[in-house]
């Protein structure tokens, strides 16, 4: 009981850090203003979260072109640090090699399960028509992925269905990573 709530818990606060480290990765790529001047509130929170660890990695990781390749590697080293404190609660069972694995593969998870919840978000809001800065936001978050939907899958009756077929998509990727997770995992 007592590993399970701690798993819980590490769970979460590993997520949240190492999802607003991919975000801050994400809006950086797509050029979203993040600055406390922007009006952009999801900004101050990703950099509170993540200045602590991104910051002093950019000092050795430098950027790749748009991609700020030090939040990326943020947010691995926080799944490693995750999975290799997992392994050793577990007693240390199984190969050490599977514990990188184990985080590349929750790195990609909890991207698409990111992505997952902002297309759900991003469709509700555009029900509604609000006029926040939140919207457009994660209008901007989504737009590059539902672009290509959108130039396939035609309005019918006037509504737009690229969010539902990115969502079947996005279960299908997360789908497919579990197995090759556990495929990956076989081998070791």
């Amino acid at each position: 009981m007592l590993y399970q709530i701690f798993t819980l818990l590490l769970e979460v606060v590993v997520g949240l850090l190492s999802g607003a480290c991919l975000l801050r990765l994400y809006m950086q790529y797509l050029r979203i203003p993040m600055s406390a001047r922007s009006g952009n509130p999801l900004g101050r929170f990703v950099f509170a979260l993540t200045d602590w660890i991104v910051l002093p990695l950019r000092k050795v990781v430098p950027s790749v072109g748009a991609l700020d390749t030090a939040s990326l590697v943020a947010a691995f080293l926080l799944q490693l640090a995750e999975f290799g404190l997992l392994w050793l609660l577990a007693g240390a069972a199984g190969g050490l090699f599977a514990v990188p694995i184990l985080a590349l593969f929750g790195l990609l998870r909890m991207t698409v399960s990111a992505m997952t919840g902002a297309v759900i978000v991003y469709a509700v809001l555009s029900w509604v028509q609000t006029n926040s800065v939140i919207a457009d936001v994660l209008e901007r978050l989504v737009s590059p992925l539902l672009v290509p939907i959108r130039r396939v899958l035609p309005l019918i009756g006037g509504v737009d269905l690229s969010p539902l077929a990115l969502l079947v998509i996005l279960q299908i990727v997360a789908i497919v990573l579990g197995n090759l997770q556990a495929a990956a995992l076989l081998a070791f």
